[in-house]
């Protein structure tokens, strides 16, 4: 009897501490709906869960936060769809959101964080007080692929491609790199610091932070696949607005022109039929050196008709935007030289040089200074937009070693823009910082050199660039020094083709126009900017997924198979979109060209022979007319093609003709479209339709989708061109339909038709439907022809 009593004494005694333990852990760690703090010696660990992949891990000494880094969007969203959960224990702190969980032990000061339902951590930080010291030292799982941090420079070797290893410091750089104080895993994880030069000690297992630049150390840890890591990117540092559409044409940049050269170009340009959209003025457009806001008006020796507006009248009758160069530094011995002295506009302690154009002292203006700021987009930059400088070209902020100097700079023209105008905003940059692309961001990669060796350079430019977050990259196209040859200007548009942003530029008085080169070399890059212009309802369509989810219009390849040993560090071939895999030619007299195309079923898009991915395939070339392009389709693509144009909206798109090469899994396009100029679709004035295939049990299914957003374009048809299927019957909606003789016979159709067909691969089936509304389709097979099922 004793005994049991002292056994349930004992009990009772456990409980009481148990209890008081538990006490003690809920009077020292605060509970907050999305996350917990937690004391540290030296201040407060702050964990939150701020989006449905994201722990920010806060350290605040004293419980004290400064401000954030320029890097983080001031709007950012801080709370996640899915609710969160947290769990005290005796020893650990809990937190869950969806598939994310992150376990604190208090005890050992470790911090994991986990993916779904796995057991072993993505992430592990085992001192996690190390933050009160600014340095942290995340452990990950040994042979993990690294990316991000920064891109490269014009005129560095890019040898160590897409992965990164070693001490890297997070810079924006000059000369077209890119910078971010990001680092990500195809392993399934990325951090990104709130701060500005980032210094990492990247590893075999392990990602050290080593040096950072706010006294609270501010790391958002972020899981899951490429796709959910850039979106969360996105949501944390901002979302890229959209682009005018007509920037996503053929852009021609040049140095050394005058009004009259121009409309001659231009007309030669419709003349011969070679698409473009826009021409891009250096130095020429503008009244450099002269007093009185030359630097922000038109030069009217060289350009006579620009500030009346009778220019650009023209140029619009054409289908012609300008694009106007601009720089950080204005002369000090003038009207507006003299406001900044007295404002305090310039660069702090800069002394004035002269300037190598004008030969005439100047300064530089100091755009972290918000005065600056606001008086750069002055009444008469305004004057010169409304006169035809609807684009800004922004060079030579770079030099000043500030990482902040160029965002600040575009930033302040998209403010001033956005304040005078609806019309949306484009500019061109020769750095990239990360939170730059809020701003109507693109970037291009500084002063190239012509040539083969150079052209094939910009590949790892280009992905390691969109790998930092940057997804709007162009380049000089034939280089910026030099004269390339008529086979490197062939070949270079083919890539240029195949870029986010299509622009050719030369030094001074180089022409870069395709007629320049010869005939042959002329056919094969308006054949090239012939495609662009086909696909630009594509090319479209993943502008607005960049803007909506942070994954632009190129995609390094790891980004679609982050599991495959031969894409760690692949810069041969990208995606271009979901659904086309690019790789140009780079090199000269090249006649064969070995490609590894990734696993899956893949289409030559110009020839219709089918390949088996995984596995290295040796290409054809033809060294002679350069008119070939190594283009793939993915099997399951969905794919809207238009009419060719000379330029955006030269005529109403009423039909898109839509590719689609059917897979067993379902697979589905995003059909986007809007007005293309204004910020009309932030209110909601779009059309986004959802176009969806399957193939299954001999049969293929298309669907088209509810319409969402207010925008009604001129689409009246899309006419589906489905591939390696013959059909016996077609039904819409449930209503079988009789089959038109043949394609041809479709244009007389009033409604709903289908007919049959063939191409080189085998069998087509063209089914015509209304745009708008949705709809089910059923092909019943009769057979396949030219391959095996698609996968």
């Amino acid at each position: 009897m004793k005994s049991g009593l002292r056994v349930a004494a004992g009990l009772a005694v456990a409980a009481l501490a148990a209890c008081a333990a538990r006490t003690a852990v809920a009077s020292t760690v605060r509970i907050l709906p999305n996350g917990a703090d937690v004391p540290l010696e030296g201040g407060v660990l702050a964990l939150r869960v701020v989006g449905n992949d994201v722990l920010r891990v806060h350290f605040l000494p004293a419980g004290r936060a400064s401000a954030p880094a320029l890097v983080m969007a001031p709007d950012a969203a801080r709370a996640p769809a899915d609710p969160v959960k947290v769990r005290l224990t005796n020893h650990d702190v809990v937190l869950r959101c969806g598939a994310l969980r992150a376990v604190l032990d208090r005890n050992t000061k470790t911090l994991e964080l986990f993916d779904g339902a796995s057991h072993e951590p993505l992430l592990r930080e085992t001192d996690i007080a190390s933050l009160a010291h600014g340095t942290a030292q995340f452990r990950f799982a040994p042979h993990a692929a690294l990316y991000g941090v920064h891109g490269f420079d014009a005129f560095q070797k890019a040898s160590s491609g897409l992965l990164r290893t070693g001490r890297q410091l997070a810079t924006a750089g000059e000369q077209g790199d890119a910078g971010a104080p990001f680092v990500w895993s195809t392993s399934g994880f990325g951090v990104l610091v709130d701060s500005q030069k980032t210094l990492f000690n990247l590893s075999d297992g392990a990602l050290g932070l080593l040096k950072q630049t706010r006294p609270d150390v501010d790391v958002y840890l972020i899981a899951g696949a490429p796709k959910r890591i850039f979106a969360a990117v996105a949501d944390l540092t901002g979302h890229a607005p959209l682009f005018p559409k007509w920037s996503l044409g053929f852009i021609n940049s040049q140095w050394g022109m005058n009004e009259q050269e121009l409309l001659r170009i231009v007309r030669r340009y419709r003349r011969l039929r070679i698409p473009l959209d826009a021409f891009s003025l250096d130095f020429d457009w503008k009244a450099w050196g002269e007093d009185h806001y030359g630097e922000f008006r038109w030069n009217t020796r060289k350009f006579p008709d620009g500030p009346s507006g009778k220019l650009d009248r023209e140029l619009s009758a054409l289908g012609v935007h300008l694009i106007g160069i601009m720089k950080p530094r204005i002369h000090v011995d003038t009207v507006e030289g003299r406001y900044a002295t007295t404002h305090h506009l310039w660069i702090p302690g800069e002394k004035a040089t002269l300037d190598y154009f004008s030969h005439k002292p100047v300064k530089t203006l100091d755009f972290d200074n918000p005065a600056t700021r606001k008086w750069f987009f002055n009444p008469v930059l305004e004057h010169s937009f409304e006169t035809g400088i609807v684009g800004w070209w922004n060079d030579e902020a770079d030099e000043t070693g500030d990482d902040k100097q160029f965002l600040n700079m575009e930033r302040a023209l998209y403010d001033g823009q956005r304040a005078f105008t609806d019309q949306r905003v484009f500019s061109l940059n020769r750095n990239f910082w990360l939170g730059a692309q809020r701003y109507a961001y693109g970037l291009w990669s500084g002063d190239i050199a012509s040539g083969f060796a150079s052209m094939a350079a910009q590949r790892q430019r280009m992905l390691s660039a969109i790998d930092v977050g940057e997804m709007w990259w162009g380049m000089d196209g034939g280089g910026f020094h030099g004269h390339p040859s008529g086979e490197n200007y062939a070949r270079w548009l083919e890539f240029d083709a195949f870029a986010p942003i299509c622009r050719v530029h030369g030094g001074y008085l180089q022409r870069r126009q395709p007629w320049i080169y010869g005939v042959t070399a002329s056919r094969a890059a308006t054949h090239a900017l012939d495609l662009r212009y086909r696909l630009l309802p594509y090319i479209y369509s993943y502008a607005w997924k960049d803007h909506l989810s942070g994954v632009g219009l190129v995609r390094p390849l790891l980004f679609a198979w982050p599991h495959d040993p031969h894409l760690r560090n692949d810069d041969q071939a990208w995606l271009f979109g979901q659904w086309l895999l690019v790789s140009p030619v780079v090199h000269r007299h090249q006649g064969v060209k070995h490609l590894y195309l990734p696993p899956g079923t893949w289409t030559d898009f110009f020839t219709d022979q089918v390949y088996r991915g995984g596995a290295t395939i040796a290409l054809p070339l033809d060294e002679k007319t350069w008119l070939d392009i190594p283009l793939f389709v993915r099997q399951g693509a969905i794919i809207p093609m238009q009419p060719l144009m000379q330029y955006v909206g030269e005529h109403p798109v009423t039909t898109l003709t839509v590719q689609v090469f059917p897979a067993r899994r379902a697979t589905h396009f995003d059909y986007y479209d809007d007005n293309g100029k204004t910020y009309a679709y932030e209110r909601g004035r779009y059309f986004l339709q959802r176009l969806g295939t399957q193939a299954r049990d001999r049969a293929v299914r298309l669907t088209l989708g509810p319409v969402r957003g207010t925008y009604r374009p001129p689409l009246r048809q899309y006419l589906f061109v489905v591939h390696r299927i013959q059909a016996r019957a077609v039904s819409v909606d449930g209503h079988e339909l009789t089959p038109a003789a043949d394609r041809a016979a479709l244009s007389g159709c009033s409604n709903v038709c289908w007919a049959r067909g063939r191409d080189g691969a085998g069998a087509l089936t063209f089914v015509e439907l209304p745009a708008g509304a949705p709809h089910r389709v059923r092909i019943e097979e009769a057979g396949r022809r030219g391959g095996q099922a698609p996968n």
